[in-house]
């Protein structure tokens, strides 16, 4: 009982907190802003925004495909399908249930190439390091062309914190006292596996997993494959993000350090909150509006902007849940046949 209530709050709590952010960004615009984004939703060039997508769906194609090159080292030798569904089912389990896209990815492969879920674990969060690497790289970047607008990144983001009641009168956020939370839950949870001999094999067999997982990085006989892979993903991503840019006049002249700053705060929204409900669009609002003229009657987030940014979420989103659904279904007719 006591384990199905914190599952279940896991689930709510950030969700409660995205939908509390969409009634709050739109509370912030008056009447006239309101109309606007409106207004931008009715502009938007869908056929565009379906490009943008599919160039997005191209990503976890190669990114099924890259999986194959890090369990060849393994000893398993993996079809194509199998592992694009494990990649599309773990993308639309993380939009429900936070962090468990991993696990069901590991556990789909189980079922279908009877990997191991510790190796096959192991593997996938290899990627995430690799991944997160490229991140860095694409914010080491971002800052790095925009170092003139530093200044005015850091007072836009304290105003939205203030905005959102993230700081008292002395300028102390409570952000940091969610953070203390966490680590202390965090620092709680090792405790409770490590004093149970059963949890604690368990994690051990998932560390060595993992350990294994990164080692294939650089034992896979295909390196030069794994690597280009790797930057077609993230370039995909990239490409995704902007030309959804000119599905709406207004976002069209946004220049490409804008929509690499963007591109960054909405991977960031997606880390915070599951799938980037009401965090993913007034991120990249909040950061792409520094590139073009404040908005008409106040506040911090042009309603185009916002608009852009609900646009792209809402082309994601769809593309995990319809194409995420169908792998989920497919996989499973699939086991049934069998």
């Amino acid at each position: 009982m006591k384990k199905a209530l914190i599952n279940l709050l896991k689930v709510l709590l950030p969700l409660a907190i995205g939908v509390w952010l969409i009634f709050k960004q739109y509370n912030d615009l008056d009447a006239q802003q309101r109309q606007e984004l409106f207004d931008a939703f009715r502009q938007a060039d869908l056929w565009v925004l379906g490009v943008a997508t599919i160039v997005g769906w191209l990503a976890h194609v190669s990114r099924g495909w890259r999986w194959r090159y890090l369990l060849e080292p393994l000893g398993h030798r993996t079809g194509f399908w199998n592992c694009y569904h494990g990649v599309m089912i773990g993308y639309f389990v993380n939009m429900f249930i936070p962090r468990a896209g991993e696990a069901s990815r590991a556990a789909t492969l189980y079922r279908s190439e009877g990997v191991p879920f510790e190796k096959g674990f192991g593997t996938i969060m290899a990627e995430r390091v690799v991944d997160m690497a490229v991140l860095l790289a694409f914010a080491a970047v971002a800052v790095a062309l925009q170092l003139d607008k530093l200044d005015l990144f850091q007072e836009r983001i304290a105003q939205f914190n203030s905005a959102q009641g993230a700081t008292d009168g002395e300028g102390n956020g409570w952000g940091w006292w969610l953070l203390a939370a966490a680590v202390i839950a965090v620092l709680v949870g090792i405790w409770f596996v490590l004093s149970r001999p059963a949890l604690r094999a368990r994690a051990m067999d998932l560390l060595r997993g993992f350990l294994q997982g990164l080692q294939t990085v650089f034992r896979t006989k295909k390196k030069t494959l794994f690597l280009l892979h790797t930057i077609f993903i993230w370039g995909a991503y990239l490409a995704m993000f902007q030309i959804g840019f000119y599905c709406l006049p207004s976002t069209q002249d946004v220049p490409f350090a804008g929509i690499l700053a963007g591109f960054i705060a909405g991977a960031i929204g997606i880390i915070l909150v599951q799938g980037g409900i009401g965090v993913y669009p007034a991120f990249v609002a909040l950061i792409v509006g520094v590139y073009m003229a404040a908005p008409e009657g106040g506040g911090l987030l042009r309603p185009d902007a916002l608009a852009m940014g609900w646009l792209l979420w809402a082309a994601q989103t769809l593309m995990i849940i319809v194409l995420g659904g169908a792998s989920l279904l497919l996989t499973a007719l699939k086991k049934t046949r069998a």
